[in-house]
């Protein structure tokens, strides 16, 4: 997953995403990023600019909270390899802050071609450290701070604590790829039931349903040139199903979990190996226009009319949908119906439609055609 802020760097997170690489317009700021705790093994940062060691150090802190027990940081930025006064205040402040994190400095490597060297830091598996120091900062953070909260929480300079008990998430690694994206993971038979359900028997009926509809429906009964779909964006993902019954295309896949309408599945996601984020539907997506060439949406729209304008929804997936992409939908006939007529008033292709005992499924592919500007000024007076 790549990120980048909405400045000079920019562009890059546009490269990023011609060049077939998950990536996403955000910014290290005031709130935490929109994934849960201890999902990413590696973080990297090159040709890093970010302010680490201020306010106490939070936004390296909200990169401990993300990442693995164990797991490392890849900082390569000038204070690790110039001598300027100002660089070498940072350096100093980085690894006095880094010792009070109980990160451990792995190596610090140079480029042998143009000298430019990185800094690899590894988070403790443990709070042996934590619980060893002389002075309690940055402060552990309180009981009641769920470290797995991320939709617009502000961040804190503390320390979240690492999982102890065998049974917790983040206490071991995941399995090897591909086991670990169709077995359930070790710490979710401690979740509730879902729907009469165990967690694990839920997860196995959700792949095994997203394995039927994709061999059976996506592939060969919708007329997608599926050799021709780089990225998919599937804006319900629950247990990431969908996206790993794609496992043998040549995609990726940028899974979605809700933050109100949907149970909170994303770092099940990531224990499976793919990628994710939270969202709320209702507001714009931090991405460019024309990204995906396939968005996948279950059951999301009947949801979410509740709440907002369908109509600035379906206006948001075109904005972020390719010309000649498709929307492939599940939900009630009347959801779709609406979504089939909106469809129709910006020109869109309907490819594929069933229904059965109230429910169904549309697939639309999106053309060209955008309004003049005269009928865009009628549309606004009216």
């Amino acid at each position: 997953m790549s990120f980048a802020p909405k400045d000079e760097h920019e562009a890059q997170v546009q490269f990023a995403l011609e060049r077939g690489i998950p990536a996403i317009s955000a910014v290290m700021g005031t709130t935490r990023l929109p994934y849960p705790s201890s999902v990413f093994d590696v973080i990297h940062c090159a040709r890093c600019r970010v302010p680490w060691h201020v306010e106490g150090g939070k936004l390296l802190l909200e990169l401990n909270r993300v990442l693995r027990p164990g797991g490392y940081f890849v900082w390569s930025a000038t204070p690790v390899y110039q001598k300027l006064p100002e660089d070498v205040g940072i350096w100093k402040a980085m690894s006095k802050l880094t010792k009070s994190m109980c990160w451990d400095l792995v190596v610090v490597r140079n480029d042998k071609l143009n000298q430019v060297a990185a800094a690899i830091y590894r988070k403790p598996s443990t709070n042996e450290c934590y619980n060893e120091r002389a002075e309690n900062e940055p402060p552990l953070c309180s009981e009641s701070d769920d470290p797995n909260a991320a939709w617009k929480v502000p961040l804190e300079a503390c320390i979240h604590k690492v999982p102890e008990d065998a049974s917790d998430r983040g206490s071991q690694w995941p399995p090897q790829w591909p086991s670990r994206l169709e077995k359930p993971p070790y710490w979710l038979k401690s979740q509730l039931d879902v729907n009469g359900k165990s967690a694990p028997e839920d997860f196995i009926s959700d792949y095994k349903h997203w394995k039927n509809v994709v061999s059976k429906t996506y592939l060969t009964g919708m007329g997608i040139d599926w050799s021709s779909v780089r990225n998919v964006l599937d804006m319900r993902a629950v247990y990431g199903g969908f996206a790993a019954a794609l496992k043998d295309l040549n995609v990726w896949v940028m899974n979605v979990v809700p933050h109100i309408d949907s149970r909170d599945t994303l770092a099940i996601i990531f224990e499976r190996g793919l990628i994710g984020m939270y969202h709320d539907w209702c507001e714009s997506f931090s991405i460019y226009p024309r990204t995906y060439d396939v968005v996948h949406a279950d059951h999301l729209f009947s949801v979410l009319k509740k709440r907002c304008n369908l109509v600035a929804v379906i206006a948001e997936v075109d904005r972020i949908l390719r010309p000649e992409g498709k929307l492939i939908v599940w939900d009630d006939a009347e959801t779709l119906n609406e979504i089939e007529s909106m469809a129709k008033s910006l020109h869109w292709d309907i490819r594929f439609t069933y229904s059965k005992d109230n429910m169904g499924l549309l697939c639309i592919q999106k053309t060209f055609w955008r309004p003049t500007e005269q009928e865009t000024i009628l549309s606004a007076i009216a």
